[in-house]
């Protein structure tokens, strides 16, 4: 079977959605993902997404990203990802997006591991999902734009080192050739690869797969971010992600004897490293995470996912601590891309995880992967219909 499109998406969380949302109407996009519509990663976001605050923050932002990312970030798009911050943000808020807000009707602001000052923007604890679902709404109002679940990629087409499109199978086992002006892949990142991760199983690097196949340019393959605090437990699979919004907002973490062990708002890595130390110190499988400097009022509204999930497990965090350990989070490597989100094959684009912009460096800031996923995807859509592809 063969279909033809200008444009074909390969995932629908934010990346792939933004960047079809971005293409001019004239296109006809087709998106395709492997499993359901709710089961990208972009869904599990729980922190929030980064602005620059005003022009003062700069500075900030820029070297604390950098210092993040043990200073192997690529500057030049470090720099274009701040600078387009507070753009992204406004067309989130005209696209629906419910950002929390200040009485006055300002845009509230969190902190998390790392950053100087507050500068994240949220949606309670599930801002992820209230962005992909506002983006999935706008993507299924556009009459120019097909998307098929269950469908996965299993290839792409190469003509004379120029991508043509996919080769996919959809849910009834039926082989389609894709063909299309230009590619996306915008297919996640690698969590399902690793027995313990905060990411859907589903994903499993195909993107990364298939280039290297292709002899396409890859990037930082060993850069794996371990998040500091997953929800313990004994089964295998994805673990339930306890946002560093928490910790900004005053949790602690502590060892067997209830005392508090470390600094809560270390980066990412070195955290990790200094809970598997405690861990092994004490011969424990996790660690305790407390949310008594966390007013109840904080709990039960900022973060009222975390607080049902953990109370349909057994734990009430307003009353007790409860069991965390380190899990695979995200991939800082991935396919290498340009400025633009062009990969080093002709008319195919990476974005969003599955690509390696260079933002991140070797360790990933808090709250930067929604916006560089969202500002990137932006660019590949600009640069598609600009006729550049190539």
């Amino acid at each position: 079977m063969r279909i033809d499109y200008d444009v074909v998406i390969v995932g629908a969380g934010a990346g792939g959605l933004y960047t079809a949302l971005n293409l001019k109407d004239d296109n006809k996009i087709l998106i395709i993902c492997k499993e359901d519509l709710q089961s990208c990663d972009s869904m599990l976001a729980q922190g929030g997404i980064c602005v620059l605050r005003d022009e003062n923050d700069y500075d900030d932002f820029f070297n604390d990203t950098l210092s993040a990312g043990h200073f192997e970030n690529r500057k030049e798009t470090v720099d274009i990802m701040i600078k387009s911050s507070r753009d992204i943000i406004n067309n989130l808020l005209d696209l629906g997006v419910r950002f929390d807000k200040n009485s006055d009707g300002s845009l509230k602001y969190t902190k998390e591991a790392a950053h100087s000052k507050p500068r994240i923007c949220f949606h309670n604890d599930t801002t992820g999902k209230e962005i992909v679902e506002t983006l999935l709404s706008k993507v299924k109002e556009k009459s120019n734009i097909t998307i098929m679940d269950y469908t996965e990629m299993k290839d792409i087409i190469v003509e004379d080192n120029v991508c043509r499109g996919i080769i996919a199978e959809n849910k009834f086992g039926e082989i389609i050739n894709i063909y299309a002006d230009n590619t996306v892949l915008a297919t996640g990142g690698i969590g399902g690869l690793y027995e313990h991760s905060t990411n859907f199983p589903s994903l499993t690097g195909d993107a990364i797969k298939i280039a290297k196949k292709h002899n396409i340019e890859l990037e930082n393959l060993d850069y794996v971010q371990i998040h500091p605090t997953s929800l313990y437990s004994e089964k295998s699979g994805r673990h339930f992600l306890i946002s560093e919004s928490a910790r900004g907002e005053g949790a602690i973490l502590l060892d067997k004897n209830g005392n508090r062990f470390v600094n809560e708002l270390l980066p990412r890595d070195i955290l990790s490293k200094e809970i598997y130390k405690q861990m092994e110190k004490e011969n424990s499988k996790y660690v305790r995470l407390s949310f008594e400097p966390v007013s109840k009022e904080v709990i039960k509204n900022h973060f009222k996912n975390i607080y049902n999930t953990c109370l349909e497990r057994g734990y009430d965090i307003t009353k007790e601590p409860i069991p965390v350990v380190p899990a695979q989070h995200y991939f800082m490597g991935g396919i290498h891309v340009d400025i633009n989100s062009k990969t080093s094959m002709k008319n195919l684009y990476a974005v969003g995880e599955t690509s390696c912009t260079g933002v991140h460096g070797k360790n990933r800031l808090a709250s930067n992967s929604l916006l560089e996923c969202l500002v990137f995807a932006k660019r590949s859509a600009m640069n598609i219909d600009s006729g550049k592809g190539e």
